[in-house]
């Protein structure tokens, strides 16, 4: 994966930036998951009775960034709450009361996640583009 500080293969330049491309990757890992349970939240079981997409969850970790702490996507993990309910006796995924399991997806929260980490990301760029300047600043100061 290229870097996302220069575009380039290899390491950032100093451990602000470290730690900013390891959030700005973990966020992206974040919209992803989210925009999967997006796509997946009125989805239904394939066979009468079974069970339907159930939401996932991103969990991070932190991470030793040659001695800066970053952030990683340590594990995606289905989310345990019930899935809801809807009485629809012709559909075929119902069970024998017709019912039908539909996917633990509240598209609200969802977009409220998806807002989260799009600011999040947002940040950690502002944080790149921050270390940037002031190593560019820095190298102009030392060329005089």
């Amino acid at each position: 994966m290229p870097d996302p500080i220069n575009g380039r293969g290899g390491a950032p330049r100093n451990s602000a930036m470290q730690v900013a491309a390891s959030a700005l990757t973990a966020q992206q890992s974040r919209m992803r998951i989210i925009a999967e349970n997006i796509a997946n939240a009125e989805s239904t079981a394939r066979t009468a009775g079974g069970e339907p997409y159930r939401r996932q969850v991103p969990v991070f970790e932190a991470r030793r960034l040659d001695g800066a702490m970053g952030v990683s996507l340590a594990e995606v993990r289905p989310d345990q709450r019930e899935f809801r309910r809807d009485y629809d006796p012709s559909h075929p995924a119902a069970d024998a009361d017709g019912y039908v399991l539909r996917p633990n997806v509240d598209t609200l929260i969802e977009a409220m996640d998806m807002r989260e980490a799009q600011r999040a990301y947002e940040a950690n760029l502002n944080v790149i583009e921050t270390a940037r300047s002031m190593e560019s600043r820095t190298l102009d100061i030392l060329k005089r």
